[in-house]
C-alpha cells in the first residue's frame, strides 16, 4: 500500500518574526540570513497598520546542513532581530515532526480523521498518545499503532484527572489538540501544561449552547451549519481562531444529516488548524491570529 505522503523538508527552516513595524525589517532579516548561506524559498508578511502597527513576518529557507548551521544561526537572530530590532523570532527545523497528543471522549469523528492523516503523511506531527475521559474510543486508535490512555473525568471536581493528564503529557507534547474532548479545562491546567491548545466547535456556539444543539438548530431552521477551530485559553471558546467553515442546509435536513455534515465540516477545519501551527503558519496577536 502506498500512502500520499508529502516529502520531508530536510535543510528547510521556518523563521517567524513579528513586533513593532518599522522601515526597513525585510532588508534586516533577509541580510542576515544570507550571512549564513540561508536561501529564502518562501516569504510571506503582513502590517496592520503602516503609521504605527504591528509586523509579522514568515520566512522558509534551505540552508545546507540546517543541523550543524542552527546554533550560529539562533545566536544571529538574537543579535540582529532580538536586540537590534527589538523583535520576537522563532526558529524551527521543518524536518523535526511536532508533537501532537489528542484528547477525546466519545465522539470519533475529529479523532480518528487525525490519525488518518497523519498516517497517510499528510499531517506532519507524531502522535504520541491518545486520551480519553472515556473508553469508547480506545480499540480504534490502537489499531492506529498509538498509545491510548483512559483518565476518567466526573463530577464537579476534576483535579485529580487533570493531575494525571499533566502527569502523562509532560515532556511528551508540543501540541494538544481537543478531538471532541467533552471536559471543561481549567485555568491552571492550560497554564502548567504549558503547549499551546487547540479546539473545535460547532459554530452555532453561543446560539445554541447546552445539549442538542443540532436540534435547536433544526428548530431555529438555519441554513447554515459549520465549524470553528481555535487556541484555548481560560474563557471558554474565546480564544484566538485559527480556521472556520460553513455549508449550506436547508428546510429538508433532518437533525441526523445536520450533525453529518456538522461532523464534515469539523474534521476538515480542524485537520487545517492543526496543518497549519505544525507548519508555523499561525502567529498569535492578542486575541487574534494572523495565518500565512
Amino acid at each position: 500500500m502506498t500512502h500520499n505522503r508529502a516529502p520531508m523538508l530536510h535543510d528547510h527552516a521556518s523563521l517567524i518574526v513579528y513586533g513593532d513595524d518599522r522601515p526597513g525589517i525585510v532588508a534586516a532579516v533577509a541580510g542576515m540570513l544570507a550571512r549564513h548561506g540561508a536561501n529564502i524559498v518562501a516569504l510571506d508578511q503582513h502590517t496592520d497598520d503602516v503609521e504605527a502597527g504591528a509586523f509579522f513576518q514568515r520566512t522558509v529557507v534551505h540552508v545546507k546542513d540546517l543541523a550543524a548551521a542552527l546554533p550560529a544561526l539562533e545566536k544571529d537572530l538574537a543579535g540582529t532581530v532580538g536586540d537590534e530590532l527589538g523583535l520576537r523570532w522563532r526558529l524551527r527545523d521543518l524536518s523535526v515532526p511536532l508533537r501532537v497528543a489528542i484528547l477525546a471522549s466519545k465522539s470519533d469523528h475529529c479523532l480518528l480523521d487525525l490519525l488518518w492523516r497523519q498516517r497517510r503523511g499528510e499531517l506532519p506531527v507524531v502522535v504520541p498518545m491518545v486520551i480519553s475521559n472515556h473508553p469508547d474510543v480506545a480499540d480504534d486508535v490502537r489499531f492506529f499503532g498509538v498509545p491510548f490512555f483512559h483518565v476518567p473525568s466526573q463530577g464537579a471536581d476534576k483535579r485529580a484527572a487533570e493531575a494525571e493528564l499533566l502527569r502523562l503529557l509532560a515532556g511528551n507534547a508540543d501540541l494538544i489538540v481537543l478531538a471532541r474532548y467533552m471536559q471543561i479545562l481549567s485555568g491552571s491546567f492550560i497554564e502548567q501544561v504549558n503547549v499551546p491548545i487547540i479546539n473545535i466547535h460547532h459554530s452555532f456556539l453561543p446560539a445554541f449552547v447546552g445539549a442538542g444543539p443540532y436540534q435547536k438548530a433544526k428548530d431555529r431552521g438555519v441554513k447554515l451549519v459549520g465549524a470553528t477551530a481555535h487556541y484555548v485559553t481560560e474563557d471558554l471558546d474565546e480564544g484566538p481562531i485559527i480556521e472556520q467553515d460553513v455549508i449550506r442546509v436547508s428546510h429538508r435536513d433532518s437533525v441526523a444529516e445536520l450533525v453529518r455534515r456538522g461532523a464534515d465540516i469539523e474534521r476538515q477545519v480542524l485537520s487545517r488548524a492543526v496543518l497549519w501551527h505544525c507548519q508555523d503558519r499561525v502567529i498569535r496577536h492578542d486575541n487574534q491570529t494572523i495565518v500565512f
